[in-house]
């Protein structure tokens, strides 16, 4: 009986030191790939628009340029604005004066074929502003505001053996939590940095949509969805700040329940700000779960 007893616990034991050896080869492989590739996707600068395929699109010399293509429609829009305005005359409809007409058309012609330089300063000016947070954060706490950094001090709070992890206590639990969680942000941020790009791309289009009244409603939706997107950077480096700010030196309890609380504010950073200006929702979860409610 007694044989039986051990011959279980010895079991149950090489079971449990599988499960930590796992998991702990896998937390340790994120923490040297996950978190430098959330700074490069988290801190985005113009080095985004740095791209062959964005130099092509806004090339006004070729003839895939999407600018190309918006100062067509912008012709087509003048067409159909002289069609209108005749029909006006017959049956005494009132419409928009030609004069005002032209005077839009000149502004925002200017403007869809200064759109990549609109976009760029849009995205310089925004990490700027994220750049000078970390900046100042930097230079009261004396250590660098960033993804790659904060590993480093989550892990002096949470204390864990670098060679062994036992997932089955309460630091465990938390470093699973916590690896889990910038698992989500790694795919939460990647798609932001996905749709600032394609938000980009329809910059003309969005920009010629204010020619017309009833369209305008494109332009609002976009600007709306491109600066939300924009300043989750911001909101990002302050809340980074306020985590480096925490006393990490003092491994109890409320610090690590302090510090999972802060990488769920970073987790759900898109959706505060979405609910002070609007915009979409970058939450995988949430977007997951809307997803099957779908397919349902």
């Amino acid at each position: 009986m007694e044989e039986t007893i051990t011959n279980t616990t010895n079991i149950s034991q090489v079971i449990i030191d599988t499960i930590n050896t796992l998991l702990n080869t896998l937390f340790s492989s994120i923490d040297n790939s996950v978190y430098n590739t959330l700074d490069e996707l988290s801190f985005i600068n113009t080095n985004i628009l740095d791209d062959s395929l964005f130099e092509k699109l806004f090339n006004n010399n070729s003839n895939n340029s999407l600018i190309l293509i918006a100062n067509s429609l912008l012709l087509a829009v003048c067409i159909y604005y002289c069609f209108k305005l005749l029909y006006s005359y017959f049956a005494g409809v009132q419409i928009e004066r030609p004069y005002q007409f032209v005077f839009k058309l000149l502004i925002f012609g200017i403007f869809i074929n200064c759109s990549y330089f609109i976009c760029e300063t849009f995205i310089y000016f925004n990490s700027l502003i994220s750049d000078a947070i970390r900046e100042i954060g930097q230079n009261i706490l004396g250590e660098k505001i960033c993804f790659s950094n904060l590993i480093e001090n989550l892990n002096s709070t949470i204390t864990i053996d670098s060679t062994t992890l036992n997932v089955f206590s309460f630091d465990g639990l938390l470093r699973s939590l916590i690896s889990a969680s910038f698992m989500s942000l790694l795919f939460s941020y990647s798609l932001r940095y996905i749709m600032v790009k394609v938000l980009v791309l329809l910059t003309p289009f969005a920009l010629l949509t204010l020619i017309n009244n009833s369209s305008s409603w494109f332009f609002r939706s976009w600007f709306k969805i491109f600066i939300s997107l924009l300043f989750v950077q911001p909101f990002i480096s302050i809340v980074l700040l306020i985590i480096f700010a925490l006393d990490f030196a003092n491994p109890d309890v409320a610090s690590k329940i302090l510090c999972i609380g802060s990488i769920y504010a970073l987790i759900r950073a898109n959706s505060y700000v979405q609910h002070f200006i609007g915009g979409i929702s970058t939450d995988v979860a949430q977007n997951f779960k809307v997803l099957k409610g779908y397919i349902k």
